[in-house]
């Protein structure tokens, strides 16, 4: 039997975290920093999607907003018009694929996992939409709680704290507490990598992200191709493979159990080769 933090109860599953888990972003805009316009339509969405999975990503992130520093939100509707015909042709086409709706509105919370989502990823952690938290635990699904200090068109411009450690976490044991007296358990923490963070505050984050574990949550890393690896290397996102596995690495030393990612085959062979160096035993 596993233990309750150390599994996710997903669309009648039980997903264990005791391994690293890849988290496959798809999206569907036509703006977001990496990957915006690639995957407009429903056959290359899908297509995407099922590669991913092929290469070997458990959760399958849909969003249909940009979240890139400077981005406009937009309305809820115009957001479940994008994700809905593509949730409902994953659950379709992908029936055993665990789908993560990446939204900030309670509404295309409801509708995405009417439609077959398993998991909401919110990047605001109710902050935006009150209903998202009352929503999220209704449903009774995993809902992954997100740092973000301001809103993505001001992000970051200039963000400050004390200790942005400290800040994180204490935000942490507000919310969670928030959840779990509307009845919530399944919450999974992502401390916001590049959401109103500079460059040294993602790397303190990064450093000291076992301080997390305190919670006996699992940990999710979203730092995929940002630029808190490209204003290390120089890189723009696409050159950023590279860097991306060095700190998806780094993540993993320090107890990361998600990473979401743009590309999978390189975040499973970063975690094969992390595991190999953990458990010789395993490969003798």
């Amino acid at each position: 039997m596993l233990h309750p933090q150390t599994s996710i109860h997903a669309k009648g599953q039980l997903l264990s975290t005791e391994r690293p888990l890849i988290m496959g972003i798809l999206n569907i805009t036509p703006d977001s920093f990496f990957d915006g316009g690639k995957y407009q339509n429903i056959p290359q969405a899908l297509q995407h999607a099922k590669k991913m999975l092929e290469e070997g990503a458990d959760i399958i992130d849909v969003g249909g907003m940009s979240s890139r520093p400077g981005a406009r939100l937009i309305t809820a509707e115009e957001e479940w018009k994008r994700v809905l015909p593509l949730i409902e042709a994953l659950h379709e086409e992908l029936p055993e694929a665990i789908i993560s709706i990446d939204t900030i509105y309670a509404t295309t919370a409801r509708k995405a996992v009417e439609a077959g989502a398993a998991i909401v990823n919110d990047i605001s952690a109710g902050r935006i939409d009150p209903e998202m938290f009352p929503t999220v635990a209704a449903l009774q699904v995993p809902y992954i709680l997100m740092h973000m200090q301001g809103l993505p068109h001001n992000m970051q411009q200039q963000p400050v704290y004390e200790d942005v450690v400290r800040e994180v976490f204490d935000f942490f044991i507000e919310k969670t507490g928030r959840l779990r007296e509307l009845g919530l358990h399944d919450i999974i923490l992502d401390p916001g990598f590049g959401f109103g963070k500079t460059l040294a505050h993602n790397y303190a984050l990064l450093r000291q992200l076992s301080v997390f574990r305190a919670f006996d949550m699992p940990l999710l890393v979203g730092i995929s191709r940002k630029s808190m690896i490209n204003k290390v290397l120089h890189t723009k996102p696409a050159e950023a493979l590279n860097g991306t596995t060095a700190a998806h690495v780094l993540a993993l030393e320090q107890g990361a159990n998600i990473l979401r990612v743009h590309d999978v085959a390189p975040a499973r062979e970063a975690i094969a080769i992390w595991e190999a160096f953990h458990n010789p035993t395993e490969i003798a």
